[in-house]
């Protein structure tokens, strides 16, 4: 089965920290910027030349404790206190104002039943459920056949994108946007510690 990322043109680049060739939607690019500071740029917009690591936590902990951000750059380079950790803020934030931009667009809705009414009539190319809901609740609504799951965004960070205290579920429709935030979330879900979840998605990630 062709996967949803699979679906568009991939662009690679190599790892600093792992060596390998990944496409660029499961990397981070970083730049060197003022005081030889290594800052990372989760929408690829910063001027300078990228430097690229996997979006997973042991690959930028590798590649700011070896130096691999110093050799990558030709000279010495200051990594920002907890990188990872920064990181993760800063993609979590993305999807969030992704989400939210979906919504407002008619793309994406919220609600047990709105939720489960889309997956009924295919409209759903993605469903969303929040980390810390109910595993009885979230079992009872299954991911698309041809979609993809996101699963570790907190009740409260689904809120923000809807202006709520607290969401559960979500479904994206297909566009433009959705493409963007699986793309992220597979990013973030390199950089949590993602709970075990029910049996049948806890290893699904975008299909």
């Amino acid at each position: 089965m062709i996967s949803f990322a699979e679906k568009f043109k991939v662009s690679e680049r190599k790892c600093i920290a792992t060596g390998k060739v990944l496409a660029k939607s499961d990397l981070v690019r970083f730049v060197l910027g003022p005081n030889s500071m290594i800052f990372p740029d989760p929408e690829n917009k910063l001027p300078g030349r990228g430097i690229w690591v996997k979006a997973d936590r042991s690959a930028i902990l590798k590649a700011e404790k070896s130096k691999l951000f110093s050799r990558a750059a030709n000279q010495s380079a200051e990594c920002l206190e907890n990188l990872a950790d920064h990181v993760e803020i800063l993609i979590a934030n993305r999807i969030i104002k992704l989400i939210g931009l979906s919504r407002k667009s008619g793309q994406c809705i919220c609600g047990y039943e709105k939720v489960k009414d889309w997956l009924k009539k295919d409209i759903a190319e993605v469903l969303i459920q929040s980390s810390d809901g109910s595993n009885r609740e979230k079992s009872r609504l299954r991911t698309p056949s041809d979609g993809s799951f996101i699963g570790w965004l907190s009740s409260k960070e689904l809120g923000k994108a809807f202006g709520r205290e607290n969401i559960t579920h979500c479904a994206l429709a297909s566009g433009g946007l959705t493409q963007r935030i699986v793309e992220d979330a597979q990013r973030l879900k390199g950089l949590r510690i993602v709970k075990d979840q029910n049996s049948f998605r806890k290893d699904e990630t975008s299909k």
